[in-house]
């Protein structure tokens, strides 16, 4: 990959800059983040988004302060087209999102440690960890047959679905999607499509569907948070909207569609490379990863398709975790309530009106965005109808353990991110060299120090909080740039994660 210097970013505020277009051809590359963020951006993640830029059909790509080296396309980019779609600004597990369960219980009552081994171990007991985990690994689990699992797939979050699985219905109107059709606008489609792949390409369909309800590993984790609600009118009358309740328990759930989404990812871009090999076309920055397809041809119905299945995955996936969590709490703590505040993606392609830079729109266009999260702000046209139309929608943003986390809502200059913001906080250490580089123990005893417990003997190395960018860095980049606000932080409790102490390749 070609050395790229850092200095080409060009600043245009305090928290934001621009690369220009390879060959100066079209709009410049957007980048969101203060000096200090721009400095951090390494040289192959600056190379991935100038190769980006360069696909046929890009009109905007986005670089939020998260970013950092991916594969493809940068993980925290944001890429449109009216055209074409791209997998790699999409990534491999299709809609791994964010969601909070928001309990009416006081923070207190999750003080003791005991109490909090207790939910650690009524969780686990419903909701597996680790690759390749499903239902048999734990007791408790919801049992998913075939049957249900292709109306999973293929209805995503309908009446029927969520009533098969004990999830409250009312939870679909807070999802930003609850259900993902066809190319053609049909779940018939859809259909069609499951019953090719599983004829030729997933023969292990049922073993797959035996992961909803799970987290997976890599950096997809459920955290234990207490909610403190910003001290001005605004935060106050937003959370309100959101349904948080200050100084309760919440719950924080990371994850995506697990291995059918890796496979439905996996079998695209082998698929589109080897039409790219067999038609001799040019590969953007002669990357494999970048692949694409124009709008209308087999190729770009397949992807959307394939996308759809394993976004409807991901989607009843966070609904059953979020389910079986307030189950476990109920079992530790009798009486609690729940409701969930919202679920959001960040890797997915939409269909969105695409912001003309002046208030207004450019028609309709595919957003795709990797590692970044939707940013709509009150008033958008696309929250018309919905529970958060004079808000704005809630943003679920993960710092680390230690750092906290954040709910905030966008602001109108989100419009020039094309309504995005970053994912988390984003790694600056990739996870071998984490691995190599800190101390098992220094790790740990910052867990201890935070009163912070975990399921895992020795928490990962390659998921610490000193693999990732400083969270209050990044949000000072997304806060200054006008693109969000905050309404609430969350302070981490316990963690659930991945226990397995080997090296894990989620993204």
């Amino acid at each position: 990959m070609p050395e790229t210097n850092p200095t080409q970013i060009h600043a245009t505020g305090e928290a934001t800059g621009f690369i220009p277009a390879p060959g100066n051809d079209g709009k410049p590359i957007t980048v969101i983040g203060t000096n200090s963020i721009r400095a951090g951006f390494d040289a192959t993640c600056l190379q991935q988004a100038l190769n980006a830029r360069s696909a046929p059909g890009v009109t905007d790509l986005v670089l939020n302060p998260d970013a950092h080296a991916g594969y493809g396309a940068p993980v925290g980019c944001v890429l449109t087209s009216p055209t074409h779609v791209y997998p790699g600004p999409v990534g491999v597990d299709i809609k791994c999102s964010m969601s909070f369960l928001q309990m009416d219980l006081p923070a207190d009552q999750v003080a003791d440690k005991t109490v909090r081994r207790a939910l650690i171990n009524a969780i686990l007991e419903r909701t597996p960890t680790g690759p390749g985990r499903g239902q048999r690994s734990a007791r408790k689990a919801r049992k998913v047959g075939e049957e249900l699992g292709i109306k999973a797939v293929t209805q995503g979050a309908s009446a029927e679905v969520l009533h098969a699985l004990g999830i409250p219905i009312e939870w679909a109107q807070r999802c930003e999607d609850a259900a993902h059709v066809a190319h053609d606008g049909t779940a018939d489609t859809l259909a069609l499509r499951l019953d090719w792949l599983r004829t030729n390409q997933f023969s292990n369909f049922l073993e797959k569907i035996t992961q909803l309800g799970s987290y997976g590993g890599g950096n997809h984790f459920g955290e234990c948070e207490i909610v403190r609600v910003l001290d001005n009118d605004r935060a106050r009358s937003t959370a309100n909207v959101f349904g948080l309740r200050d100084n309760c328990v919440g719950f924080l759930s990371h994850c995506g569609s697990r291995g059918l989404g890796h496979a439905l990812a996996s079998g695209q871009f082998r698929a589109l490379q080897h039409k790219f090999a067999a038609w001799d076309i040019p590969l953007p920055g002669d990357d494999k990863e970048l692949v694409y397809a124009p709008l209308g041809t087999v190729e770009a119905d397949e992807y959307l398709d394939d996308m759809a299945l394993g976004a409807n995955f991901a989607t009843v996936n966070h609904l059953l975790i979020n389910a079986l969590v307030l189950e476990a709490f109920q079992e530790i703590i009798p009486g609690v309530k729940g409701s969930l505040v919202y679920f959001i993606s960040h890797n997915i392609a939409r269909k969105e009106l695409l912001p003309n830079g002046h208030g207004g729109f450019n028609g309709e266009g595919w957003v795709h965005r990797k590692g970044a999260t939707r940013a709509f702000p009150a008033g958008h046209p696309s929250l018309a109808g919905t529970l958060f139309a004079d808000t704005g929608h809630p943003i679920l943003l993960p710092g680390n353990p230690t750092a906290g986390s954040v709910v905030m809502v966008a602001d109108p200059g989100a419009e020039k991110s094309a309504y995005s913001v970053n994912h988390g906080a984003g790694r600056c250490m990739g996870r071998k060299a984490a691995d190599r580089a800190l101390d098992q123990k220094t790790v740990d005893d910052e867990f201890v120090a935070s009163d912070i417990l975990t399921n895992c003997r020795v928490y990962p190395k390659d998921e610490a909080p000193a693999a990732y960018k400083n969270f209050d860095a990044v949000l000072d980049s997304v806060k200054t740039a006008g693109l969000a606000s905050e309404v609430a932080r969350l302070k981490a409790r316990f963690v659930i994660k991945d226990a397995d102490a080997s090296l894990r390749g989620a993204a």
